[in-house]
């Protein structure tokens, strides 16, 4: 019925070529994740076994497989999901709900942002003088999973305060107006309905700690043990320190199959635990009414 304007066409133009590009812009960003991903695959498969997943190294590092390391690395993520996690949610609660606007929130603000922003070495050589030296922890998973911690805990503060700002600030009106405190409020309502945004933060502080190489390695992690550790305050292998070990610093040669194996494992439980986030996050936001 209506004939389209020179600027109706130019519109529907713009935004035919908007899309392409930022279409074509995605596709350069999967198709190296897609790649790393297959080549991982095709090279490490042949060597997945129950072996490989269940026997410790063996031939200083040429053969049998990587449970310690496996284990060692369930403990740090644990630990240091732990340990982060609470000290990070109650933050951003702080910041969000409670703190003023002046010179000292903005300095914490400036704060948080600057150690999003420091090297993991120099987290490392942190965790090192801090909680091995001072704190007389030694070299243990409790070190080097508070050393991580530590490390990143701006993600989890960032992640929980932008979940925290997203609820409506009327459904906290409409709570104070029946008589409930700031921390009933809170608890019973702005939490629950942020916790998705939550998981977020956790998902990417699982990615992150897994993949960790230099923190652990001055802290906690070791090359080789014969046995798995029994406490927070035993030294563990972990998987990206094996990988990094058996990659660069093995004096006998390793078969190309062993290394990639270690590698597509370590990406399988990142993978692995993110999924299991992802699929709690979205069921929590299903339980949404607004």
């Amino acid at each position: 019925m209506f004939a389209a304007t020179p600027l109706n066409r130019r519109s529907d133009r713009n935004q035919s070529v908007a899309k392409a590009v930022f279409g074509l812009m995605t596709v350069v960003l999967v198709i190296p994740v897609l790649l790393i991903i297959g080549t991982l695959v095709v090279k490490g498969a042949p060597a997945i076994s129950w072996e490989f997943l269940f026997t410790a190294p063996r031939n200083n590092m040429t053969a049998g497989g990587i449970f310690p390391a496996l284990v060692g690395t369930i403990w740090l993520v644990v630990v240091a999901l732990l340990a982060s996690v609470p000290v990070g949610v109650a933050a951003a609660l702080y910041l969000s709900e409670y703190a003023p606007d002046n010179l000292l929130t903005r300095a914490i603000n400036l704060a948080i942002v600057n150690l999003a922003g420091v090297p993991s070495i120099v987290h490392a050589l942190f965790g090192f003088g801090a909680f091995v030296l001072f704190f007389n922890m030694g070299q243990s998973i409790l070190a080097a999973s508070l050393t991580l911690a530590v490390m990143t805990l701006p993600v989890v503060i960032v992640a929980t305060r932008e979940s925290l700002q997203a609820v409506p600030h009327a459904f906290r009106e409409a709570c104070w107006n029946m008589g409930a405190t700031r921390w009933q409020t809170i608890r019973k309502v702005v939490l629950p309905n942020s916790i998705s945004g939550i998981l977020t933060g956790v998902i990417l502080e699982v990615s992150r700690t897994s993949g960790e190489t230099a923190p652990i390695m001055f802290t906690g992690a070791t090359a080789f043990l014969a046995f798995l550790p029994e406490s927070v305050f035993d030294q563990t292998m972990a998987m990206s320190y094996h990988l990094y070990y058996i990659a660069t610093q093995a004096t006998a040669d390793v078969p190309e199959e062993l290394t990639y194996g270690v590698a597509l494992v370590l990406i399988a439980i990142v993978l692995m635990m993110n999924a299991v986030s992802i699929a709690f996050r979205v069921y929590l936001r299903g339980l949404k009414k607004w």
